[in-house]
């Protein structure tokens, strides 16, 4: 009797413990409850961490991007903390809007001082996937690619006595951890058992490169229309205008060989290349740390999802619309020495003297690749408290 009694009880929570699962979302509480507490006085950050980990489509290589979800969380708040300046009126995001594919909108960017930087800020949004496009291919950042990582990005941002101006970086974290929600923040993403061989600084500048790493954008109408049509990119895509289907074939003609959209972005060889901006350059970019003749005027070739968000363009901003980067691999490339091979023909500058149909064309089809609510996704906001 008591042999069945049991096996009774026993069947009963099995089938209830199948109807919990079956019925019930899985949660999993990312913070002690007394830490939660801590952390939500100040900060906008779910009891459950974000995941930023990102699945990317079949026509992007089907492969997942893998992301430490606990150190992103702390890159993001480090990426909006104003602290991390010496005026204590300047973070990442300053640069770097959500809203503007991680850029700012202006020609040269203004940092702790009265000057500006001497170059347009890079948009950090313009990718898939930020980590699997710099993951390969030797791309490096900045637009002269000195730096090998983003850790050596942020830490020379974080130093440079325009942008940021802390050269102490020591400093700035014993600064940041007398802030209970920080010392919470640092034991979840690197814990004291595990992390003993990374210096405190290293772990707040692993912790931004986790949270940058993380951002991608693929769910603009050109994505959908790509899965649709299982990346056959040269089809008519429905729901495109016929002056955005023009344009699309334009773009796959004249620039997907530098800008390519599909699943070789993240592995394409031209990462930098001249492309006819001047004869004669002020800034010689590359050429300018490498002293290398052959990479003079060489600057970074930048990705284009979202590029409707990120004007001005170029490295110097010179370019305040799409139209006027369009007229200028119309009309406008210029037969510098170091000219990328892409924009020649018969040795000349390769102008594609675009008529006007075709350049607002080309236009309408750059603004099809604009992702929007990725960008605006709350793992990527300001989790401040103002």
């Amino acid at each position: 009797m008591k042999t069945k009694l049991f096996l009774l009880l026993t069947a009963t929570v099995v089938m209830l413990s199948s109807c919990l699962k079956d019925d019930s979302k899985t949660f999993t509480q990312g913070y002690k409850s007394e830490d939660y507490e801590v952390i939500k006085a100040s900060l906008n950050l779910p009891l459950e961490v974000d995941k930023y980990t990102l699945q990317l489509p079949e026509v992007l290589g089907s492969f997942t991007v893998a992301a430490n979800d606990k150190q992103a969380t702390l890159g993001r708040v480090l990426f909006y903390d104003k602290r991390l300046s010496s005026t204590n009126e300047v973070n990442c995001a300053s640069c770097h809007l959500a809203e503007k594919a991680f850029t700012d909108g202006e020609q040269f960017s203004p940092g702790v001082t009265s000057e500006r930087t001497s170059r347009n800020t890079l948009a950090l949004g313009t990718f898939p996937s930020f980590n699997a496009y710099y993951g390969f291919g030797g791309t490096r950042m900045f637009w002269d690619n000195r730096a090998s990582s983003v850790m050596e990005q942020s830490e020379e941002t974080m130093k440079n006595p325009v942008e940021m101006g802390n050269t102490d970086l020591k400093e700035v974290y014993n600064e940041l951890i007398q802030e209970r929600y920080y010392q919470i923040l640092f034991e979840n993403a690197f814990p004291s058992n595990q992390n003993s061989f990374m210096t405190n600084e290293e772990k707040m500048l692993s912790a931004i490169q986790s949270f940058v790493s993380s951002i991608g954008c693929f769910n603009s109408r050109y994505d959908q229309e790509l899965i649709e049509h299982k990346g056959r990119k040269e089809d008519t895509f429905a729901s495109f205008t016929a002056q955005e289907n023009r344009g699309k074939q334009l773009y796959n003609t004249n620039c997907a060989s530098c800008h390519n959209l599909g699943a070789v972005a993240f592995s394409t060889g031209i990462v930098a290349a001249n492309n006819g901006l001047d004869l004669n350059y002020s800034d010689e970019g590359i050429g300018e740390i490498s002293h290398d003749p052959l990479q003079m005027g060489v600057f970074k070739v930048p990705m284009l999802r979202n590029v409707e968000l990120t004007a001005p363009y170029m490295h110097d901003g010179r370019f305040a619309t799409l139209e006027q980067v369009v007229e200028h691999y119309s009309s406008g490339v210029k037969d510098h020495p170091n000219l990328h091979e892409k924009l020649k023909s018969g040795g000349s500058p390769k102008n594609l003297n675009l008529n006007e149909d075709d350049k607002q064309a080309l236009v309408a089809f750059l603004k099809t690749l604009t992702d929007r609510n990725s960008l605006l996704a709350s793992r990527y906001s300001d989790p401040f408290k103002h």
